[in-house]
């Protein structure tokens, strides 16, 4: 384990909803939730006003509504938000070639392999200036942790929330670490948390007494032994920069289960088609196609067919997803679909003609290394479909955002990320002078192209966490508050 508080762990702080109030002025300081609208929704974002109300991720729409009536309900704008953390991730790489992404919001960096820090005071530094830029390329607040050790870097970074810094110096680890529930450590989740209460232990102290043997009896020799090493704040695990990707795919949910089959054929050849697109635009090709589907009981079911060659040609694609689909009982109704593409490769296999009657290797059951990601959320601009907080403009009005539709109207506050809170009015969901547009700019230029600065009204939010072991150091970047 090294002994400079060189590895850290960057959190932005409820990353959707803050990028959703980043972008409307009206929303700046209230409950905003992002996530599915439908009745089968659930949470993937709540601001720090919502998470008073109890709202939080993964959490059932339904709840969440029942939780907080009064909040803003949005759709994500994943391609949005990904534009977003493609800037955070450049800022991030500019400061080490090993950088470790966990997701859209999250990941860690080995600021000694970058040269930029080899002891306390150089980590601090550049802890600080990468919170600063973040905010002057953003308009965004994210949170730091800095510790010798990947697991220590993240508690590290939890403590800071939100819009903080907190370095834990070497050799304070134990002593931070033994108060904390054991809920703080990486995989104990609520199973394994409730096996350890029953048994005595809460804290991460009481781990390291009750002993090795005894968390190897309660929790298996593989747990027992993992759980311990971290107890006594032991891990060797290196930052491992940017995985492969494993597979390119896409899903939708239904709010009503589909029973028409050709609606179901339709709404796969449509999932393919943006398969197709996520998969060029990362480059990429593949010779496995999955097909997803879950069905009105809960049953999932996968099947794939491998062609002889990677492929990223559409026609190729939709009817090999056509094909799986033809071995699908859909009786009953469809709740998701879903379609992928797997075994990877950054080139195309050129001679294709055949590959649409080519071998098929089906295959029922989970497949592993197929990942879900979240569906596009941008309609076609013929279904005139409006979703709660997407950009749209008016050719009288300008630039605004969807509040809400339904009954053949849709209202739309007209403002932008630089100015006041604007005005709201309500139209025909067919007003031929309203569109869907693109996000804007979050921050804007400077004067003659100067420096970046976020846009007017918003404002940073600054916290250190209120009591911290004396062997800890933190730092904000204004006021302190307390996390809800």
């Amino acid at each position: 384990m090294r002994t400079a508080p060189t590895i850290l762990h960057l959190d932005m702080d409820a990353f959707f909803a803050s990028v959703e109030q980043a972008s409307k002025p009206s929303l700046r300081g209230k409950a905003v939730v992002v996530g599915g609208l439908g009745p089968r929704g659930v949470v993937a974002t709540a601001s720090y006003e919502a998470r008073v109300f109890g709202v939080h991720s993964a959490m059932p729409m339904g709840q969440a509504r029942r939780l907080a009536p009064n909040a803003a309900y949005l759709v994500p704008r994943f391609t949005f938000y990904r534009s977003i953390s493609e800037r955070v991730m450049e800022l991030l790489r500019a400061l080490s070639p090993l950088v470790e992404p966990l997701s859209l919001d999250e990941a860690f960096v080995d600021l000694e392999a970058g040269g930029v820090a080899w002891d306390e005071r150089s980590a601090r530094l550049a802890g600080v200036k990468l919170r600063a830029d973040i905010r002057a390329v953003t308009g965004l607040t994210g949170s730091v942790g800095l510790a010798a050790s990947k697991m220590l870097a993240k508690i590290a970074s939890e403590e800071a929330k939100p819009d903080g810094l907190v370095v834990i110096e070497p050799g304070t680890e134990r002593a931070m670490l033994g108060p904390m529930s054991v809920r703080t450590l990486p995989g104990v989740g609520p199973a394994t948390g409730d096996h350890l209460r029953r048994a005595g232990i809460t804290t991460v102290e009481e781990i390291v007494e009750a002993g090795e043997d005894e968390l190897v009896r309660l929790l298996g020799r593989a747990h027992g032994h993992g759980l311990y090493a971290m107890a006594l704040a032991r891990d060797d695990r290196p930052v491992v920069a940017e995985r492969e990707a494993k597979s390119v795919s896409v899903e939708d949910t239904y709010d009503v289960d589909i029973h028409d089959r050709t609606r179901v054929g339709l709404e796969v050849q449509r999932l393919a088609e943006r398969c197709v697109r996520r998969l060029r635009g990362a480059g990429l090709s593949g010779r496995t196609i999955v097909l997803k589907v879950r069905r009105y009981d809960f049953s999932t079911l996968t099947r794939s067919e491998t062609l002889r060659g990677p492929t990223d040609d559409p026609v190729v694609i939709r009817e090999a997803a056509g094909r799986l689909l033809d071995s699908v009982d859909t009786t009953g109704g469809v709740r998701l679909l879903g379609v992928g593409v797997s075994g990877l490769a950054d080139y195309t296999q050129e001679d294709l003609f055949a590959q649409a009657a080519g071998e098929r290797a089906v295959a029922e059951g989970p497949v592993e290394e197929h990942t879900v990601t979240p569906p596009e959320e941008q309609p076609s601009p013929a279904e005139r479909r409006w979703p709660a907080g997407h950009d749209v403009r008016h050719t009288r009005f300008g630039h605004g955002w969807v509040q809400g539709s339904g009954l053949g109207r849709v209202t739309v506050r007209f403002e932008t990320p630089s100015s006041e809170p604007g005005r709201v009015r309500t139209f025909r969901v067919d007003d031929p002078d309203l569109e869907a547009a693109d996000p804007l700019p979050l921050v804007l230029r400077g004067p003659e192209g100067g420096d970046e600065v976020p846009g007017a009204g918003s404002q940073a939010v600054s916290s250190v966490p209120a009591s911290l072991p004396k062997s800890w150091s933190g730092s904000g970047g204004g006021a302190a508050t307390s996390r809800p």
